[in-house]
Order: structure tokens, then C-alpha cells, then sequence
């Protein structure tokens, strides 16, 4: 799982605002504060909710199948969720930065402190956990682990660390494919309930697809 490592080490508009009532007319009207602006605003902002179907399975093969890829799931999600979160935050900084020796300093002490961090962490997950994250990474960074390894270390590196992946049967290149694969489109499934039921922090998949469409394609359609 030695590659799995250096996946999470290749890996920071706030908005103050405060909302104030006035009473006018028996209507109470908000206003939004915005460096000092005060904005009427008589709408209420509420998070997405998806309507999602229930679960119904075909046998109790397919329930255990599903519970223990919704186990598995949870269990890597947080770290494809922080590998988006240091990749973006490696890249607005990089960005602040001119010299070259300047970049390749900042990237080895993100690498040390990642390491350190989670190392321990990575090295407990099964071949089947590190082939979900490795997906999942694709799906919350839209680049596969192999070119976030060949971008931010070397394609010979990159090379090597797909190799040695593959032998524990876990390919760097794994891309997360919904449309096209049952068992992407059960991760993401699994996260969206996840998301609704506050078991995990809802973070946006860096892959465009539309999960009403992926749900007909994958169960609606099943239905006799």
C-alpha cells in the first residue's frame, strides 16, 4: 500500500455576514450584512435536499454486498475529501510562489506532514478500501491517482508506484465511472444518503453526472 501513502502527500471569499430583523407592516423582513451593506431578503437559503428512492435489494447477496461496500466507503471517503482539499490548497499556494526551488521545498514539507498524519491510517486499509479511494480521489480531484502522482512527483515514479499497486490488484489509473459501472454508481448511491444523514460532510464531486439519471439507468430501469 506503499503507493496509496503518496496518493494523500500529493495532496487550504470567506463571507462574514450577519442577519438582522426589522419589524414593518406585521411582515418581518431580513437583511443580509455584507461589509456593511444591508441586503432585504425575504427568502430563506436552505441546503439541497435529494429525494432518494428506497433500497430494495434482489437478494440478500446484494444487501451484504451493499452494506459492506457502504462500510468501506465511509470508512475511505474522508481521506479522498482531504486529498481535494491539500491538492487545492497546494495549488493556491504554489501559485503565490515564483521560484521553482520555492515550489519543490513547499511540496516535500506537504508530503512530510502528510505522511507522518495518516501514514499509519493508510496502512491498515484492505486491496478493496485502497481501489475505492483510489476512486474516489478521481471523483473529488477529476485527475486519477496515477496523474496526481506523474504531475506533483515524476512519470517514473508515477510508473512504479502503479506497478507495485498493481500486484496488491489495485490500479492507479482507476477512474470513478458511475454511468458505466454498477458499483461506482452504488459508492456514489451510498454517499449521497451519507451526505443527507450527516454521516459524512458533503463535498462536490469534481466529475459532472446527474444521479436521477444514473438511479433510472441503474434501478428504475430493473423494475418490471
Amino acid at each position: 500500500m506503499r503507493g496509496l501513502k503518496y496518493i494523500i502527500i500529493l495532496f487550504p471569499f470567506l463571507l462574514f455576514a450577519q442577519t438582522n430583523g426589522t419589524e414593518t407592516d406585521s411582515t418581518i423582513v431580513d437583511y443580509l450584512i455584507i461589509k456593511g451593506d444591508s441586503i432585504p431578503r425575504k427568502a430563506i437559503d436552505l441546503e439541497e435536499v435529494m429525494l432518494l428512492h428506497k433500497l430494495k435489494f434482489d437478494n440478500r447477496k446484494a444487501r451484504i454486498r451493499y452494506l459492506i461496500l457502504r462500510r468501506k466507503t465511509i470508512k475511505v471517503f474522508p481521506y479522498a475529501k482531504m486529498a481535494a482539499e491539500r491538492l487545492d490548497s497546494m495549488n493556491t499556494h504554489l501559485a503565490s510562489l515564483t521560484r521553482n526551488r520555492e515550489k519543490k521545498r513547499y511540496i516535500k514539507r506537504m508530503q512530510k506532514y502528510i505522511e507522518g498524519e495518516f501514514s499509519e491510517e493508510l496502512k491498515k486499509m484492505s486491496r478493496t478500501e485502497g481501489q475505492i479511494l483510489v476512486k474516489l480521489i478521481h471523483r473529488q480531484t477529476g485527475l486519477t491517482a496515477f496523474e496526481l502522482v506523474k504531475e506533483l512527483r515524476s512519470g517514473w515514479k508515477a510508473f512504479w508506484y502503479n506497478t507495485t499497486a498493481s500486484m496488491f490488484d489495485i490500479s492507479l489509473k482507476r477512474t470513478f465511472n458511475p454511468v458505466d459501472v454498477e458499483e461506482d454508481y452504488l459508492i456514489e448511491d451510498i454517499l449521497q444518503r451519507c451526505f443527507q444523514n450527516g454521516l459524512l460532510e458533503r463535498q462536490k464531486s469534481a466529475i459532472e453526472f446527474d444521479f436521477y439519471d444514473l438511479t433510472s439507468k441503474w434501478v428504475k430501469d430493473k423494475v418490471p
